[in-house]
């Protein structure tokens, strides 16, 4: 009855514990949700008052398909500002978050017959995207060693005549890991030989801890077949006003604001206006948001190595760590998979993480630090409890 592009998607693995954690909330039980991947610091008070004074001044219907030309205009500001890439408004498209910004450029590039190269450990929803296309995503391994960066001898060998893009996601859903600019570099050289199209998801380019962040972009020569995606989900703890925007091809992001035009017709105008102050307003908030993630990062990373058979590198960004657990797992033990130890911190815990397989590495779980200090605590407490229990 359903059409065979539904049959190729599969549930967002993150949604469906965010799911379960709400059910066993809702049952009474003092659930640790560390599976969620959002910042859990309020939407700071000077976006929210820009979001009821467009309530208040009528800014509610509809705007032009690809958002408002103001918007566009502070999306223009904060790329230069920030990350020192300059683009014209007609170069900027404003989507319902990075999330449908990245679909968007999905359906308009790839069709059944290409193939798109993702970087495993990956976002649960890049295959996603790239399947529903017709096209085949290509998995390529990294090195955990070395922030998750592409292993360039498997890289180099699975580029094909039928390549169309490169999918990079750094600093990287679910572990974490922040690529140096060196290994940015080699890839955009690979793309630009192969003559493919690269896709930068740089949602999480605000969150990064030990180094200055450079924008894919601005690291090439010949950078015309590189899209940017960002968002305010992130930086600004917006998640739920839904505003993501892609930088790049004028023809390429006319193409996917006329896709847009016919599914959502346009982003929230409300969000619109709260996200041109969230872009070129006080940026306070965001320094200290990294500074409280950074401390976060540490003690997480500190206490899983604490643990017996467990290790975990420290990663450069986001607000993830992806710890390997392999050693728990085997045919000659109870857990046979990371999604069976997920379970059990699911149910015996109360602890909600996500499986390593949703995100192509089995031997790992991820975890959020989007947590209270005494939630981390309390969770890793738990988790180093069920270890003991285990061994």
């Amino acid at each position: 009855m359903l059409t065979d592009r539904i049959g190729r998607i599969t549930p967002s693995a993150t949604l469906v514990m965010t799911a379960k954690a709400a059910e066993l909330r809702a049952a009474g039980k003092p659930v640790i949700n560390l599976s969620v991947g959002e910042p859990d610091f309020p939407t700071p008070e000077n976006i929210r008052n820009a979001g009821k004074r467009a309530i208040d001044e009528g800014h509610t219907r509809y705007t032009p398909e690809g958002g408002t030309l103001e918007l566009k205009k502070a999306v223009v500001k904060k790329l230069s500002r920030d990350n020192d890439l300059h683009y014209d408004t007609s170069q900027i498209l404003i989507s319902c978050g990075g999330k449908h910004s990245l679909y968007n450029a999905c359906q308009a590039l790839f069709q059944s017959g290409d193939e798109v190269i993702i970087f495993s450990p990956y976002w649960v929803s890049f295959p996603d995207f790239v399947s529903v296309t017709g096209a085949k995503p290509i998995f390529v391994n990294t090195d955990p060693a070395r922030q998750f960066e592409p292993v360039m001898d498997d890289l180099k060998a699975k580029i094909t005549s039928r390549t169309k893009g490169i999918i990079i996601n750094s600093p990287s859903n679910p572990t974490g890991g922040v690529w140096s600019d060196e290994a940015v570099l080699k890839v955009l050289e690979i793309a630009e030989t192969a003559g493919v199209w690269v896709f930068s998801d740089e949602c999480y380019e605000q969150l990064t801890y030990d180094r200055t962040y450079i924008s894919t972009a601005m690291l090439g020569e010949n950078t015309e077949k590189v899209l940017t995606f960002q968002s305010c989900s992130k930086t600004y703890a917006m998640t739920g006003w839904r505003i993501g925007y892609t930088a790049g091809d004028e023809k390429v992001i006319k193409a996917m604001g006329k896709l847009q035009g016919q599914s959502t017709s346009c982003p929230s105008s409300i969000a619109q206006v709260a996200a041109i102050e969230a872009l070129i307003g006080d940026q306070s908030e965001v320094t200290i948001m990294r500074n409280v993630f950074k401390k976060r990062r540490d003690y997480i990373v500190t206490r899983l190595n604490e643990m017996n058979g467990v290790h975990c590198d420290t990663p450069g960004g986001a607000f993830y760590v992806f710890p390997d657990f392999s050693s728990y797992m085997g045919d000659d033990r109870n857990i046979q998979s990371s999604n069976d130890l997920s379970m059990y911190l699911l149910e015996q815990k109360a602890v909600v993480t996500v499986a390593g397989k949703a995100f192509g590495s089995d031997g790992n779980v991820r975890f959020s630090y989007a947590a209270s200090d005494e939630d981390l605590a309390r969770a890793m407490d738990l988790v180093e409890e069920t270890l003991k229990e285990l061994e």
